[in-house]
């Protein structure tokens, strides 16, 4: 064997077991997605908050009157628009030192330990909920700006959307694991001696130590690459390299259009992750249990669609698949618009349908941007991405709530998403993703 087939081998070793890493991250951080945002804080946040309402049926967080069914919707917004003034930030530094691993330990911890803190949320304290809430979901954001960056740095660009897929995949591996044992906890609390609050609140917490746990695989085997001398990662530099950054996107006019169509339609992918309990619990009329098995089955479908839909990619590439995705997405929201109440066999067919195209949208779309990143500016790029993932997915939620606030029907929120996919395909479909590629400077893969 020759010198350089040992190297290129040493390197590809060295690249597989960083991705083994990699995948890690979505394996610890998911079940938040999953178990904290998905099933049980929405339902629990909002009976807290009932329970602390007045005769009107609002609460007055800083005197300011809210409906209690709207204050989760409203935390998720905050906590959004709270990553937009930091994660830019981040990402920055981020580039200019070179340490994303550190970076990337304070927020997993800080979102960790907040969530592991939701285990204190009882009685009337819907302001504790609100707060707790806040933090981990924005830490989440923060924390996938740096681990999203790392994508472009371990993967060759023929081997993203298998190694994006996979990522994903692992994250609702674990997703269903936990909603597993969550089932078994919540459904047998009176063998455990346990109230449905108590349930409640260890699920919750549990899904903080999940996640700090597992988060320890990517810390040890991710590894920082330094490419700017000590002392420029600054606030001030951090920022001042944020500015350049902004400048910078305005020549990749290709990569701010397909930023602008993933903007809108994963606003509407969201919004229903983190809306649909509330939707099943308060208009449908479903039990906490059927809404646990729902999303476990939206988990198990989610890891095939997700590994499905990358072998479709391979074919047909990533924006067709993704276009396609979409299509399905605006069925969905219109089929659950018409939802009957009291009725769970149709929110479980609505919920595999969901798990089909979740995971395999947010994955391509992920390692399709990863090829519109100028190398040495994946942090920075990757910033403004998670603003389009999570940072600016504030409008769909902010809707969502506003719709139930003026309303007081939930069928009228869910109804409002479907612009959100609609515009999304239109102006996905006018991204010419090849020319967006060579425009950043990278190979363009056979097929994308």
């Amino acid at each position: 064997m020759t010198a350089g087939t040992t190297d290129r081998t040493d390197g590809t070793d060295e690249r597989r077991r960083e991705q083994r890493g990699w995948y890690f991250y979505d394996f610890a951080c998911s079940v938040y997605s999953t178990s904290v945002l998905t099933v049980f804080l929405g339902p629990y946040l909002t009976a807290v908050a009932k329970a602390a309402a007045d005769a009107d049926g609002f609460v007055h967080p800083l005197g300011v009157p809210v409906r209690a069914g709207s204050l989760f919707a409203y935390a998720v917004s905050a906590s959004v628009l709270i990553a937009v003034l930091v994660m830019p930030l981040v990402g920055a530094v981020a580039d200019r030192t070179g340490r994303k691993k550190p970076l990337l330990a304070v927020a997993a911890y800080l979102g960790a330990t907040a969530t592991t803190g939701m285990f204190f949320l009882d009685g009337d304290r819907y302001v504790l909920g609100a707060f707790l809430l806040i933090v981990a979901n924005a830490s989440l954001s923060v924390s996938m700006v740096l681990y999203n960056a790392y994508l472009p740095q371990i993967s060759e660009p023929d081997e993203r959307d298998a190694v994006s897929s996979r990522g994903w995949a692992f994250g609702y591996t674990s997703g269903a694991l936990v909603l597993v044992l969550n089932l078994i906890v919540y459904s047998g609390h009176d063998t455990f001696g346990l109230s449905e609050g108590d349930a409640v609140r260890i699920c919750l917490a549990s899904a903080g130590l999940w996640w700090g746990a597992f988060t320890l695989v990517p810390l040890r085997r991710l590894r920082d690459r330094h490419v700017a001398p000590a002392g420029e990662g600054t606030v001030g530099s951090g920022w001042r390299q944020l500015m350049a950054t902004l400048r910078d996107m305005r020549r990749h006019p290709l990569t701010l259009s397909f930023l602008l169509a993933y903007l809108v339609y994963n606003d509407g992918v969201q919004t229903v992750i983190s809306q649909a309990s509330v939707y099943g619990s308060e208009e449908l009329g479903l039990d906490q249990t059927t809404l646990i098995t729902a999303v476990l089955l939206v988990q198990v479908l989610a890891v095939a669609g997700a590994l499905g839909m990358g072998r479709l990619a391979r074919t047909y590439g990533a924006k067709r698949t993704i276009l396609g995705s979409l299509g399905v997405w605006t069925l969905i929201l219109a089929a659950g618009y018409f939802l009957p109440a009291h009725a769970p066999v149709w929110f479980y067919v609505l919920a595999a349908a969901i798990g089909l195209v979740l995971g395999g949208s947010q994955a391509l779309s992920r390692s399709l941007f990863s090829h519109l990143v100028p190398r040495g500016k994946e942090a920075e790029y990757f910033s403004a991405y998670e603003m389009s993932d999570r940072g600016l997915s504030w409008l769909g939620p902010l809707v969502f709530g506003l719709a139930f606030q003026m309303t007081g029907s939930y069928r009228d929120a869910i109804i409002s998403l479907v612009i959100f996919f609609a515009l999304g395909f239109v102006l996905l479909a006018r991204v010419p993703v090849r020319r967006a590629v060579a425009a950043a400077g990278n190979p363009v893969p056979e097929r994308i």
